[in-house]
């Protein structure tokens, strides 16, 4: 396993950011998602060692959280949130910092910048001032940097901030890529959805500082409710009251189209007979895949 944590606790005063977290995460692409404030930033920072945990241990590439947190970092990558650039450098002697700093003698990091640079789209662009860089460029920049050095674990912290459409699709590829074909470990913290669920195939849930679920997505996903899909014909407010007493969630998107998540156990043919009991038409019923934003709403409580 690339982390290994067990009972991991950490708080700032008295307020718990982690409450006895233990994960375990192997080869391949694996998300973190949780709401703002759930503890994520600060689990990140107890896996690159900036933060030793109150209560616990654990084991990054089989170093030890407390007290290998140099050797960590040496072997993993980190590209963060926020901006890391120092001012005044151009991209290619930025990286190039960021592989020394990382442990790679001088003229082997200089090497290193070049070579991932161009693997990122930016080795046209590498002398130039990282201060002229577009949004899309400095996300990519900072994806070179934390690859610089060849790590075996990589950390990506909101990687498709601030892009647009296009830019967001381009940076996912690279991020893709690397997972797949690099064999490099990837732990990818963002609050997209669709960016985890395109990129990686298992989920790590964190809520209130506690593991709300883990496991793969596609298993995940199939837990403890059905989903169905239904275009309708009348008035659906008795309709809707009555499924909801019978423990279903209930939506209604844009276009009209009515989604039914049902709980364990329950009988679909209960839909027909609450229609037909409050004189709605069912157009169309379908039985459908269930996405991450809907496990995400399941597990962490919220609508």
């Amino acid at each position: 396993m690339s982390i290994e944590l067990q009972n991991i606790h950490y708080s700032y005063g008295k307020v718990k950011a982690l409450n006895g977290v233990s994960l375990s995460v192997g080869e391949g692409a694996t998300g973190l998602l949780g709401p703002n404030g759930a503890g994520k930033s600060t689990l990140i920072k107890i896996m690159l060692g900036f933060l030793t945990p109150a209560e616990g241990q654990g084991k990054i590439l089989g170093y030890d959280v407390r007290t290998e947190q140099k050797s960590i970092r040496r072997l993993v990558g980190y590209m963060p949130e926020d901006e890391c650039f120092i001012p005044g450098l151009d991209a290619v002697t930025f990286t190039a910092l960021m592989g020394e700093l990382s442990g790679l003698p001088r003229q082997e990091a200089m090497k290193r910048a070049h070579e991932v640079l161009f693997y990122v789209g930016l080795g046209e662009s590498r002398y130039r001032l990282v201060d002229t860089y577009s949004s899309g460029m400095k996300q990519r920049l900072k994806l070179a940097q934390a690859l610089v050095h060849d790590p075996k674990l990589l950390f990506l912290d909101e990687p498709t901030s601030g892009l647009d459409p296009t830019g967001r699709q381009e940076i996912l590829e690279l991020i893709g890529e690397v997972a797949s074909s690099r064999n490099i470990r990837v732990l990818l913290s963002s609050h997209i959805l669709a960016d985890i669920e395109l990129i990686c195939d298992r989920v790590v849930i964190i809520n209130k500082g506690e593991i709300a679920a883990t496991g793969r997505i596609e298993d995940l996903k199939m837990v403890n409710y059905q989903l169905y899909e239904l275009r309708l014909k009348g008035e659906l407010n008795g309709f809707r009251r009555e499924l909801q007493e019978a423990g279903c969630r209930v939506e209604e998107t844009e276009d009209r189209l009515v989604k039914i998540y049902t709980p364990p156990g329950f009988d679909r043919r209960r839909i027909f007979v609450s229609a037909a009991r409050n004189g709605v038409q069912v157009r169309q019923f379908v039985c459908s895949q269930t996405s991450l934003e809907d496990l995400f709403a399941r597990v962490v409580g919220v609508d």
